[in-house]
């Protein structure tokens, strides 16, 4: 079954009025965490995800922002079969934030209230903890 699992690393980023950021990506109609699959070169989690956020949203982790929330998983909503399994990290980001690569739409949203279509994993898993 390993062959059907999606292994990711996604971030939570808040703002000051307690919203967090959503991303949806080209053909997707629903929105998630931002984040990615590791890659090679990609030293740990971390390395990961600040390289995602800058591919995907233009922007920086901050060093020593981020703080585990938690591991994770949901069957895959681009994906048809697949389980994503997601570390989950809360993150602090400098930069102006845009969508890029294959980020199609922002949203910030209230996590007690999301006002758009939201992934299993961030819905279920993340979104609670917040």
């Amino acid at each position: 079954m390993s062959d059907r699992r999606i292994h990711i690393v996604a971030a939570v980023i808040g703002d000051h009025a307690g919203r967090s950021l959503l991303v949806r990506k080209h053909g997707a109609q629903v929105f998630q965490q931002p984040g990615g699959k590791r890659e090679p070169g990609d030293a740990d989690d971390l390395a990961t995800l600040a390289r995602e956020l800058r591919e995907e949203l233009g922007c920086e982790l901050v060093a020593g922002s981020a703080s585990l929330l938690c591991r994770c998983s949901a069957p895959a909503a681009n994906e048809p079969g697949y389980v994503v399994e997601a570390v989950v990290y809360v993150v602090q980001v400098t930069g102006t934030i845009t969508a890029q690569a294959e980020i199609a739409e922002l949203h910030w949203i209230d996590p007690a209230a999301p006002d758009v279509p939201v992934a299993q994993l961030s819905r279920e898993n993340i979104l609670p903890l917040l």
